[in-house]
């Protein structure tokens, strides 16, 4: 099928294509690299009267390091982000989810911000960039503001943008000292959509002790999630005396409303989910 027909904007700067975003409210959409988008609306699952390109526009791409963290442009392609040493050495969580993301071609197009604002729960940027404390900037025609990865995420498929905002970056911080990071995630074939995935970063102090702990996952609701509740238990703990599979069923117990679906029921993705937090 082919989508339903639309104007196509593709405006020069952020600004003007924020004012076609109030100019048109809901009957316009964003698009960057269209690898979730273009699927909806060939299928017509969606349909808008405008869609606007910002994949052009030079000003939302690039990836920098400011002083303790990486800013990350919205239209930067995922393959770039996976094949960037700055990222590597200093979001090394960003790097080692990005091959996890569908296949390169999918990567080749598809956009950082593109894949956060669209908000997917089974998608692995969103989870990294809650998983890391990330803040994401949006623009409007009234100006800017910063938005806490925590807040972010409102629902499946929505965030906390307004109609009239584009995402335009993404700010990780930098940890320094002792860290480890890591992702995992199971899916029927490579490069499917999780059903049930986890990242983790830790810092230990010199004495061997967690000093802090993040726990994200996803593929397990409608939004990504932390365990809060298992990170604070796990601070102070000496990591020679870690359970690691106690770890596991202790981030997924207070997990309420996971999906079942035809690839598995709710408790088999939970016991997944727990198994993704301790793989190692």
């Amino acid at each position: 099928m082919k989508p339903s027909a639309f104007e196509y904007h593709r405006p020069t700067t952020p600004e003007e294509a924020a004012e076609l975003l109030t100019e048109f409210g809901d009957d316009a959409k964003l698009i960057a690299g269209g690898q979730s988008l273009m699927p909806m609306l060939n299928l017509r699952l969606a349909a808008f009267e405008h869609l606007i390109d910002i994949r052009g526009l030079t000003d939302l791409a690039g990836i920098t390091h400011d002083s303790d963290s990486i800013v990350i442009g919205a239209t930067t392609n995922q393959a770039t982000v996976g094949l960037s040493t700055t990222v590597l050495e200093s979001v090394p969580l960003l790097s080692r989810a990005t091959p996890l993301i569908g296949h390169f071609p999918i990567r080749n197009r598809g956009t950082l911000g593109g894949s956060v604002a669209h908000a997917d729960a089974a998608a692995e940027y969103p989870a990294v960039a809650l998983t890391l404390d990330a803040e994401l900037e949006a623009l409007s025609s009234s100006g800017r503001r910063t938005i806490p990865a925590s807040e972010f995420f409102t629902g499946m498929w929505t965030t906390a943008l307004r109609d009239d905002e584009i995402l335009t970056k993404v700010t990780f911080p930098v940890r320094e000292g002792r860290c480890g990071f890591a992702i995992n995630e199971f899916s029927r074939r490579k490069g499917d959509f999780a059903m049930a995935g986890a990242c983790v970063a830790v810092k230990i102090d010199d004495s061997s002790r967690v000093e802090s702990c993040s726990i994200g996952l996803f593929g397990l609701g409608s939004i990504p999630m932390r365990a809060t509740s298992t990170e604070r238990s796990l601070v102070g703990c000496s990591i020679d005396d870690l359970q690691v599979r106690d770890v596991g069923h202790a981030a997924v117990s207070d997990l309420e409303s996971v999906p079942a679906d035809l690839h598995g029921s709710a408790a088999y993705r939970t016991r997944v989910g727990a198994t993704m937090v301790h793989a190692r």
